[in-house]
């Protein structure tokens, strides 16, 4: 075993709430929110929907959704489930590729300047 130090790496710590009031970081702040918050609203809402359409309609939930076919509106149903889950997850990765990343860019490239310079 070597008893040669390994030299330590210069730790440059961030001022956190200087960070926080770069206006680059409260705008991507807002923009998160401004998608997350009402799309999380609107998918739980349709969620307990289901749920209570399952609790309490259930014979209506059970109805087929044509004479004859054993598929009913329930299954119809709890299928959307999961497509509402994919296109929401396929919207965000498309709204933040166009309007957060750019912002998380700059405020990376901001950041590891400071930190060249010995200032973060």
């Amino acid at each position: 075993m070597s008893t040669e130090e390994t030299p330590q790496k210069e730790h440059h710590r961030i001022d956190y709430p200087a960070f926080e009031e770069n206006p680059t970081y409260k705008q991507l702040k807002k923009r998160q929110r401004g998608f997350v918050w009402p799309v999380l609203i609107a998918a739980l809402a349709w969620y307990i929907l289901y749920v209570i359409l399952a609790t309490y309609a259930s014979k209506w939930m059970a109805t087929p959704i044509a004479e004859g076919s054993v598929i009913s509106i329930g299954l119809v149903l709890g299928l959307g489930q999961f497509v509402t889950t994919f296109v929401i997850t396929q919207w965000y990765v498309s709204y933040a590729n166009k309007k957060l990343d750019p912002l998380a860019s700059d405020l990376r490239s901001q950041l590891e300047a400071k930190q060249k310079a010995g200032k973060a």
